[in-house]
């Protein structure tokens, strides 16, 4: 293994630190854990294991891609269903005062904490694209959190306020995904190139799904961002091989589930884009789980 950023588990249910702590944790044989409540907000991120969680009096089946948050005092634990495969999963402790800092700088920071105080509903799925993303921010910060480089306490700070803004973000666009918007076409276009990036995207599938013309939507990118639309499609598909490629997924694998047609061309793209070869980008990033 390249780098161990596990944590051996603790039933410490206390922040030793006094605004947020992150853990990696993978459990063999995981430890019962009774109900109990916390005075600060957990994230719970899940990856693999027979588990379910309760919160309160419900319990709640986890899949991969899982997200829960946690508020203060609300009553809850991991219920152990069987112990064939390990029990993975991160987990964010962020405390009340360091929320109340965010939200002086930005509402935005606070909105997913303050949804689940209303609405009580503490589960949210993210598909494997979005989960890779999420992965790769966590990866970062733990990784940075045990680093001892120049810069390190502004840059843990930088990488949680990033972490969190995205997650509420993400909250924000799942839970308004129906809700008809008056969006400029640009705007649709990326949403669309998003939820479809694996797919073929050429000017002529997009101007057949949008109505208008492939000059028009050449222009509109390029008013928008200086770039091509084959350029920003490329961009977005390279971002997502290298979160996948941190997620620890193969890097073949990640080529042809984000929409390159063959690997010369994922190759020469990553190359160009980051400096170096995604071999060498895996060798330099990607954390090796030990499962045994």
């Amino acid at each position: 293994m390249k780098k161990q950023l596990q944590t051996e588990f603790s039933d410490r249910q206390y922040m030793l630190a006094k605004d947020f702590e992150i853990y990696y944790y993978s459990d063999q044989a995981p430890m019962e854990v009774p109900l109990h409540a916390h005075d600060y907000y957990e994230f719970y991120f899940f990856m693999e294991g027979e588990i379910s969680i309760q919160i309160d009096k419900t319990r709640y089946p986890v899949t991969y891609g899982d997200i829960m948050l946690i508020p203060p005092h609300i009553r809850h634990r991991p219920l152990i269903h069987g112990t064939n495969i390990p029990y993975r999963r991160f987990v964010f402790w962020i405390s009340r005062e360091y929320c109340d800092h965010l939200r002086e700088l930005s509402a935005d920071y606070v909105y997913l904490m303050e949804y689940v105080l209303k609405n009580k509903n503490y589960l949210f799925h993210c598909d494997k694209i979005a989960f890779n993303a999420v992965q790769s921010r966590i990866l970062r910060l733990i990784e940075e959190m045990r680093s001892e480089r120049f810069g390190k306490n502004a840059l843990i700070t930088l990488c949680v306020n990033e972490l969190i803004l995205h997650l509420n973000r993400m909250a924000y666009e799942k839970l308004h995904a129906n809700v008809p918007l008056d969006e400029s076409l640009y705007q649709n276009l990326c949403r669309f190139i998003e939820e479809h990036i694996e797919e073929d995207l050429s000017l002529e599938r997009l101007s057949a799904e949008f109505f208008v013309s492939k000059y028009h939507i050449a222009h509109i990118f390029k008013d928008n961002i200086g770039l091509s639309v084959h350029q920003y499609i490329t961009k977005k598909r390279l971002t997502l091989c290298r979160e996948a490629i941190i997620a620890n997924t193969g890097i073949t694998d990640a080529c042809q589930s984000f929409g390159f047609g063959d690997y010369s061309s994922f190759y020469r793209a990553f190359k160009k884009e980051y400096g170096m070869s995604p071999k060498e980008w895996q060798e330099m990033h990607v954390i090796q789980y030990d499962h045994s």
